[in-house]
């Protein structure tokens, strides 16, 4: 199983950008997928994520409002989208993924997810 994440890039503060993420594999589907992010010195966290059963979403609270996720069950493909971007969500986006569901509260857990993919730079001008 493999993760790839695209849709990285630069934007201003107040811009928009949309990441992708594809879980390739035959014999691979979804249950639980997520959007981590890491900046520079600080530890990997959780920004949202998506169980593909239902649609039932987990976010960062200081995401909310301006980042949605969504996902393609068909293409095996997890979106974020990012709008009124700041320079403090500027970092490496990671998408993740397990074959299982899981319930909101445990979806932020990163030792859950079992394929990652190799991140996608945003960064954000002020």
């Amino acid at each position: 199983v493999q993760l790839q994440a695209s849709g990285g890039g630069l934007v201003q503060a107040g811009g928009s950008l949309r990441l992708s993420c594809v879980a390739s594999g035959s014999a691979f589907i979804p249950g639980t997928m997520a959007w981590f992010r890491q900046a520079p010195g600080k530890e990997r966290e959780f920004v949202y994520a998506i169980r593909s059963n239902d649609g039932a979403t987990r976010y960062l609270d200081s995401v909310k409002g301006r980042f949605t996720i969504s996902r393609d069950k068909a293409k095996k493909t997890v979106y974020l989208q990012m709008s009124s971007l700041k320079p403090e969500d500027a970092a490496v986006y990671y998408c993740a993924a397990r074959p299982s569901a899981l319930i909101t509260g445990q979806m932020t857990r990163q030792n859950l997810y079992d394929y990652w993919g190799q991140g996608t730079l945003v960064t954000v001008s002020s």
